[in-house]
């Protein structure tokens, strides 16, 4: 794919509140000199946003002060003038009811910061779950020149004696403890271990996956996904993004001639060879509608189907981060798939050239953790997308963390009408439930939680977890950790909230999971199913003021992204209107 950059130099955009001599510009410059800023900076060159969504409550991104310091010091080098603008800050650890409420509202709240605002070019500098994708919608709408620049993740964890990742772990002790077989005492011990650097989950959770798609993408530099946040080499990656973010201005190369279909395509077989978070389903179909691809869930079941799972990491394997970027990091993976015919070799990067160009000759230093395809931890590791009568807009399950065993399956439903109900009931010893029965969680979508919490990898119960069982087949509207593991369908669409189907099964109910055929069904017939459609009413509580209303009244289906209904394919001018 070629791309002819713009003639330079050109007058920016930053230029409508700088430049000139009229009072509006001495207005705006005036106010910038009283930090010290010599008045040549304001001469035309690129101003530069550092979108920093650094913050104390959101720990996977707590140093990125210090990287933003890093990319100050590429962009003066380069002749841009760096401005550090923080943005909002959603964080997967603190924010309630889930981050993902608010994933929408960091991209409407970033959008108008860039569009707003005086700057060229954005640095989107991210690392948590939803920081990742919000920025990359924002980016998306204003279509300003932008590179991603992830945090990196935590080094690896150790308790015991054993790889501890984080989340992972979290969930596997926590069922432990539950069946009997780790105490408190040494539950409490092993927390220490599980976060014990800077950084995001050391495991293919959520955060490492995004980073893996903003590269796959072309988004961010080569590299970039997989170095540790505490490795010097993150340094100086900040620093040559923040160098070539100033080139990018200068060459108009915008997000919109990036992030193409084919540049999607990539980003879901990538996906699949890594074993990433399911969680990339919602936000690359957001990102997506943001910039304009047509992209569904027949596209992710289309290019990632026969794509094998190569990365050997937890949740779906056993290594960590540390081990896939000692090993090369996903580059080695990108060589792979385009050896494999599965890359569009083409598709443009921030680089200003073609992703190929970028990994043909780099080295797989470990096969055990970048494993050859005939070793592939699951021969078709793409996100399947279930279809059926409980399902029609569809549902995802992530192969390679589920149990073979599990993929074609029958059972009895035991339902928990929402998660109240759930953490109620799950672990009465008179819960009428065993391994054979299907978990079915209502009302954890995006209106129903509200927001889509991660709680669709529902824990066991303790009766059946005594009996050594260790998966069950779990079915609900909502999203998993993808630190998480375990033969669990999501994004059941449309949800049970919205008056899906999932919202009038009952207890006793058959189930019908068939993976390889694509199947997700409730055996009742269709003028049953119609029956108790009709008569179904909403349960869940309504907000009625603040962007909870608005959230509830404008957002989307899993299906389409989870997005505000008027918020995608909406780009405009990144200009702003000058009120003085």
């Amino acid at each position: 794919m070629t791309f002819k950059p713009a003639p330079w130099p050109r007058k920016l955009r930053s230029q409508h509140w700088y430049g000139g001599t009229s009072r509006d510009a001495i207005y705006h410059r005036g106010w910038m000199k009283n930090q010290g800023y010599p008045h040549d900076l304001f001469d035309g060159r690129p101003v530069i946003g550092i979108l920093d969504t650094w913050s104390d409550l959101t720990p996977c991104n707590g140093h990125l002060r210090e990287l933003a310091e890093k990319v100050k010091a590429g962009i003066w080098e380069a002749g841009g003038f760096p401005v550090e603008v923080p943005v909002f800050s959603a964080s997967e650890n603190t924010f309630r009811p889930t981050a993902m409420m608010f994933r929408n509202l960091a991209a409407m709240a970033v959008e108008e910061a860039m569009r707003g605002q005086p700057i060229d070019g954005a640095v989107l500098l991210v690392g948590c779950d939803k920081t990742t994708p919000s920025l990359l919608m924002a980016a998306a709408s204003t279509d300003l020149p932008s590179i991603v620049v992830t945090g990196g993740p935590m080094l690896n964890g150790y308790f015991r004696g054993e790889r501890v990742g984080s989340g992972t772990h979290l969930w596997k002790f926590s069922e432990a403890v539950k069946a009997g077989e780790m105490t408190q005492d040494a539950f409490l011990e092993a927390e220490a271990s599980m976060s014990r650097s800077t950084g995001t989950c050391n495991t293919m959770g959520t955060a490492s996956t995004m980073a893996s798609m903003a590269e796959a993408l072309g988004m961010a530099l080569s590299g970039n996904a997989a170095i540790p946040a505490v490795d010097s080499r993150r340094r100086v990656l900040a620093q040559m993004s923040g160098r070539r973010i100033v080139q990018m201005v200068k060459d108009d190369l915008k997000p919109s001639d990036i992030m193409t279909k084919v540049a999607f395509e990539n980003a879901i077989r990538t996906n699949a060879a890594i074993g990433g978070s399911t969680n990339a389903v919602i936000h690359l179909l957001a990102i997506a509608g943001r910039v304009g691809v047509d992209l569904t869930l027949d596209d992710w079941d289309r290019a990632g189907r026969d794509v094998p799972t190569i990365v050997n990491l937890m949740p779906s394997g056993k290594y960590l981060m540390e081990e896939f970027f000692y090993a090369g990091g996903l580059p080695v993976v990108l060589k792979r798939l385009g050896e494999a015919g599965m890359l569009h070799r083409g598709a443009l990067t921030v680089s200003g050239g073609a992703i190929w160009d970028e990994v043909r000759d780099v080295v797989n230093w470990n096969e055990d953790v970048i494993l050859p395809a005939e070793k592939a931890l699951a021969a078709s590791g793409g996100i399947v997308v279930l279809r059926g009568n409980l399902a029609p807009r569809g549902a995802v399950l992530k192969p390679s963390a589920a149990t073979p065993a599990l993929m074609q399956h029958r059972g009895r439903a035991v339902v928990f009408e929402d998660i109240d109900d759930y953490k109620a009931r799950s672990e009465d010893e008179a819960l009428d439930i065993d391994e054979t029965c299907v978990m079915v969680l209502k009302n954890c979508g995006p209106k129903g939680y509200p927001g889509m919490a991660e709680v669709g990898n529902m824990g066991l119960p303790p009766k059946v977890l005594r009996r050594g069982i260790t998966d069950m087949v779990r079915i609900s509207d909502a999203r998993m950790s993808g630190t998480a593991y375990g033969t669990v369908v999501l994004h059941t669409a449309p949800e049970a909230a919205a008056g899906g189907p999932l919202a009038v099964v009952r207890d006793g109910d058959m189930i019908e999971l068939d993976v390889a055929g694509r199947r997700l069904h409730l055996d009742v017939s269709d003028a049953e199913l119609e029956r108790r459609l009709a008569s179904w009413t909403p349960s869940h509580e309504r907000p009625e003021s603040g962007y909870a209303w608005l959230h509830q009244a404008h957002v989307e289906g899993a299906d389409t992204g989870a997005d505000l209904d008027f918020l995608k394919g909406c780009r405009g001018s990144p200009v702003g209107k000058d009120s003085h």
